[in-house]
């Protein structure tokens, strides 16, 4: 599935050098605004520990992890939703991803300028956040000019709540909070579903450190995780500048160098794993002699579609989905144990797909 995280916030905060380490790219990374303008797309690889254990077991010639894509997104200053710095340009390309992984600078270097000239994290990110909020307003307001007056003209009844929905929106967006804060019904999901306003998608924040500030948390830190808190969103303590030097090394000596850190993983690994699951998303898995490979789906959904994401064929002709549990399969070494242990089963359209299942499907050619 082509499911996309941009990486957005201030200039100069570590976006591209985070970037950079994310997809091994050696974008420009330069100490000066609108270093990057058009946005630059990486696959990443989604860490998943299952696939070394269905390695050992399948034996297959080649394993393939599922992914998903990271766009790094040029910096936004103060004025941007009125076109600064290029800003209206900027945002269009925020409103494409899916979720928004905001890198906020938490450390001080007097080598590395601030468009703001000083270190304040809940200023920055309420720059950014205000940018957004103004961008969604602009698009709501000219919908509402549109459709309104008309809408209660026609005794539209379809029309008449999606303004209504639109005018609970403005009213929160005008209280400085933004979009995904209103709870909306199912309905209410898709009739504003294409209007794919910014300050509705989920948001982790990343809090940029240096290495010195990598284990214990500096008070920038506090800081952020605090207002975060409030907002019910995620911050990851990250160094960008770590993570890059991370990047180019072999697995055994990432190892060595990050338990010379004192971590257990990389800060990449916690982002792209967040990211992952911030998007509602789930893994499972086709399994056998020639290949073992993670497939991404969205929680919810059911066999069939599962079975589109392989190829449309599978979906249309379905018949049965052969399943076993990821646990179960530890639990008996092989999966002809698990089948003479009768927990293979065979589900149908109706089935729920869950993460870990690992399948065969049937279906009509």
């Amino acid at each position: 599935m082509a499911l996309k995280a941009g990486i957005v916030g201030l200039p100069n905060v570590g976006k591209s050098t985070l970037f950079n380490a994310i997809t091994k790219q050696n974008i420009l990374a330069a100490n000066y605004p609108f270093a990057t303008i058009e946005p630059n797309l990486g696959t990443v690889v989604v860490p998943d520990y299952r696939l070394h254990e269905l390695k050992r077991i399948y034996q297959p010639q080649q394993v393939l992890p599922t992914t998903f894509e990271f766009t790094d997104i040029a910096g936004l200053v103060k004025g941007a939703s009125a076109g600064e710095g290029l800003g209206n340009k900027f945002l269009s390309h925020i409103r494409e991803v899916d979720a928004v992984c905001h890198v906020v600078r938490c450390f001080e270097d007097n080598n590395v300028i601030h468009v703001e000239n000083g270190v304040d994290p809940i200023r920055d990110v309420e720059i950014v956040n205000l940018e957004l909020i103004l961008s969604d307003l602009e698009i709501i307001e000219n919908r509402l000019m549109r459709i309104e007056k008309k809408a209660y003209k026609m005794n539209d009844k379809l029309a008449i709540k999606e303004v209504q929905l639109l005018k609970e929106i403005q009213a929160v967006l005008l209280n400085n909070k933004g979009a995904h804060t209103v709870k909306l019904d199912l309905e209410s999901q898709k009739l504003i579903k294409g209007f794919n306003l910014i300050t509705a998608k989920p948001v982790i924040y990343l809090a940029n450190v240096q290495e010195d500030d990598i284990v214990i948390e500096n008070d920038y830190v506090k800081q952020l995780r605090i207002f975060a808190e409030k907002q019910g969103s995620e911050v990851i303590v990250i160094s960008a500048k770590i993570e890059s030097e991370l990047a180019f090394l072999a697995d055994d000596d990432r190892q060595l160098f990050l338990e010379d850190l004192g971590l257990n993983e990389s800060g990449l690994d916690k982002v792209i794993k967040a990211a992952y699951h911030l998007l509602g998303l789930a893994t499972y898995f086709t399994a056998g002699e020639k290949e073992v490979r993670a497939w991404t789906f969205l929680l919810g959904m059911k066999a069939p579609a599962c079975a589109g994401i392989i190829h449309s064929d599978f979906e249309k002709g379905f018949i049965k989905a052969e399943v076993i549990s990821y646990e179960d399969l530890i639990k008996a070494g092989s999966e002809k144990l698990v089948k003479e242990m009768g927990r293979a089963r065979l589900e149908g359209k109706d089935y729920v797909m869950q993460d870990g299942d690992i399948c065969h499907f049937r279906f009509n050619q």
